[in-house]
């Protein structure tokens, strides 16, 4: 596939429109109208063969996916072309108006071991039972445009053990974890009958409810989340097992501009607000509730990390003058913070594609060729390419990159 001689391009996106997502947010970013008031809760920028981003050039548009397969070393590089097979990573924008599920996925060896099972067993791709729909890791990373809230890994022990002994419907479960840890304690309740678990905490939900209801609790408390999901619902009668996750992990502020990368095992749940999400390119997720998608106990029993968890915020690391890079941990992804005024200018080169999206204000990326981008814009640069990106406004700007 020819592109001439541009290297730099816009790419569009494709929206998603899960039940989750706010009505609001992404289409103001991307300044369009949402007459039919439908939710937009993610926007894809990416290759992911299921909704593939598009490369705009001379007014036609080029799928990425396709270019890339055609020509993967003009696009992504030999070399990430070598390791990967593929553009690594998925980039997304996101906006959480109701909790996401509970989630963890698998290491690289796990997804690979869970996919040749269930290929054997011919358990079919599209199964709504089927947990490996690839043999990929999925380590994420998530920087907040928003005060952004999210669930985050089990609490450290002490904290625990006060929950423990102080919700007065977990009575006796102090002395499971004493004897189990972590792991006894999550395996009893998500192996709890479903009567047991809407008898044990049908009081409990009632009891939240009232509290927020009354003022009495703040979104730093286990309560707010549980009044939440269920506020506005005629009846409580199948209570979802997540609620014990909702006390058992740490709750999670976070600022604009800071970041929390989630690596496989870690227990994790978007509770609010709006992000700028990357990932590794894999649709495995192993749920633990919060939903009404498959829950399979035992896989995810699998593959949890079963340890208390420190919290670390990342607020990066300041690569050159208006750039900012976070930690990330894996092969697959890296991603920095662009916040240029007016009349700055930083120049890098891709080590593979990258994909800069804007957040706020507008800037130019020059190199073979120039391309300008406004807010809700995004351009995808192919690897090799030495460029300078200049600004004549403020502008706050997000990039992906492969490390």
């Amino acid at each position: 596939m020819s592109f001439g001689q541009d290297k730099i391009f816009k790419l569009k996106g494709k929206t998603q429109n899960y039940a989750w997502g706010g009505y609001d947010f992404i289409p103001r970013w991307l300044g369009i109208e949402n007459k039919e008031h439908k939710p937009y809760a993610e926007y894809w920028m990416g290759a992911h063969p299921s909704a593939s981003s598009v490369l705009l050039s001379d007014d036609k548009e080029i799928i990425l996916n396709d270019a890339i397969k055609q020509d993967p070393a003009g696009l992504i590089g030999e070399e990430v072309f070598e390791t990967f097979g593929e553009l690594p990573y998925l980039f997304k924008i996101l906006d959480v108006k109701d909790m996401l599920s509970i989630q963890v996925h698998p290491s690289k060896a796990g997804a690979i071991e869970g996919y040749a099972a269930e290929e054997a067993a011919g358990v079919p791709l599209n199964a709504t039972h089927r947990n490996y729909k690839d043999k990929n890791h999925k380590p994420e990373v998530m920087v907040a445009l928003s005060e952004f809230w999210l669930l985050h890994g089990f609490l450290e022990k002490s904290a625990l053990l006060e929950v423990l002994r102080t919700v007065p419907e977990f009575g006796g479960f102090d002395d499971i974890f004493n004897v189990s840890g972590y792991k006894g304690l999550y395996q009893y309740v998500m192996e709890m009958p479903q009567d047991e678990v809407n008898e044990l905490l049908a009081p409990l939900v009632q009891r939240e409810l009232v509290a927020k209801r009354s003022n009495e609790l703040s979104k730093h408390q286990p309560g707010w989340w549980v009044s939440k999901s269920f506020e506005g619902k005629d009846e409580i009668s199948e209570i979802d097992k997540g609620v014990f996750s909702i006390y058992f992990f740490n709750i999670v502020k976070v600022s604009p501009g800071e970041a929390i990368f989630q690596g496989s095992g870690i227990p994790h749940a978007y509770l609010e607000g709006q992000n700028v999400e990357l990932m590794a390119n894999s649709d495995n997720v192993l749920r633990g509730g919060l939903t009404s998608k498959h829950v399979d106990v035992q896989q995810l029993l699998k593959h949890t990390i079963f340890e208390e968890t420190k919290v670390k915020i990342l607020r990066g690391d300041r690569h050159e003058l208006g750039e900012v890079v976070y930690e990330c941990l894996v092969p697959d992804f890296g991603i920095s913070k662009i916040a240029l005024l007016a009349g700055q200018s930083i120049q890098s080169q891709a080590s593979s594609m990258e994909i800069i999206v804007v957040i706020e204000g507008s800037l130019q990326v020059s190199g073979t060729n120039t391309i300008n981008a406004l807010k809700g814009e995004a351009v995808a640069i192919l690897a090799g390419e030495k460029y300078t990106i200049t600004t004549s406004l403020d502008v706050l700007a997000y990039k992906a990159f492969v490390p």
